[in-house]
């Protein structure tokens, strides 16, 4: 398994962050490297999305149940469909004195008959997923930080 992890500090609140990320229907408005985000199905606060971004020119696409926990704050995905299958995604939010600490954490055993440990390491989870959580993730601060 690997685990990947994207940090950054973030000059609002917890809460202000948190509505932004859990808001997964409003990414392609607010992040250009998602092309769509379709909630396929609600119940209270978990839902199931198909969301399609871009790695560079190259598009991705997956189907994910997402939960959401405002009073924590906290966020997860599991991805249940898609060349991610099985992935699991965890958004943390820890308060600082002048900040917010958020970190995502990807953990993928990648299923690829040929060259899997190597394939995932290096390039699903070094290239892929480290490159469009560390833009999502940038994108966000970006906003929280205008708003805040």
């Amino acid at each position: 398994m690997t685990v990947t992890r994207n940090v950054i500090e973030i000059a609002a609140s917890p809460a202000r962050i948190f509505a932004l990320a859990a808001a997964t229907e409003r990414w392609p408005q607010l992040l250009p490297h998602y092309r769509y985000v379709h909630v396929l199905n609600e119940r209270g606060t978990a839902r199931t999305v198909a969301m399609g971004a871009r790695w560079g020119a190259v598009p991705l696409a997956w189907v994910a149940e997402q939960t959401s926990d405002a009073a924590v704050p906290h966020i997860a995905f599991h991805h249940i469909a898609g060349p991610t299958r099985g992935m699991d995604v965890e958004w943390r939010f820890d308060a600082a004195p002048h900040a917010t600490r958020v970190t995502i954490e990807h953990r993928l055993d990648f299923r690829f008959p040929i060259a899997a440990a190597w394939l995932e390491r290096h390039v699903v989870s070094d290239l892929v997923i480290h490159g469009v959580a560390g833009r999502t993730l940038a994108c966000i601060k970006t906003l929280a930080e205008r708003a805040a």
